[in-house]
């Protein structure tokens, strides 16, 4: 699970920028909790996606620990890594203006996980 999560992280910068080219200089903790699944993925990419629009951070790498879950809830830590947007550096492909729910998928099988999900762009 923590892995399909990195990379959902991943596959949403890369829509945003050449994720190989954002430098992993600074890292900042994030706690991420929710009722299910789908709301943990969706409160995941959301935490991420407002670091962009508030402090215009961009991140690269994903660690996800301490992954918890019981019957009322899903949580994990997660560190991650990027640098501040800079226009000349990162080339800009799409505007993410929010993550959606529409469609969201999250399928656990033994030996992988699907994650699926729309962002409005």
């Amino acid at each position: 699970m923590e892995e399909a999560y990195q990379n959902a992280a991943l596959a949403m910068f890369e829509t945003m920028t050449d994720s190989s080219k954002i430098a992993q200089t600074q890292q900042e903790p994030l706690n991420v909790e929710a009722e299910d699944q789908y709301a943990l993925l969706y409160n995941w990419l959301e935490a991420l996606l407002v670091k962009f629009e508030t402090e215009n951070m961009l991140f690269s790498k994903f660690e996800i620990t301490d992954w918890k879950e019981t019957a009322e809830s899903f949580k994990f830590k997660a560190k991650v890594w990027g640098e501040k947007f800079n226009p000349q550096k990162h080339p800009q492909k799409v505007g993410v203006k929010a993550v959606t729910y529409h469609l969201m998928v999250v399928i656990r099988e033994p030996e992988r996980v699907v994650l699926e999900f729309i962002l409005d762009i």
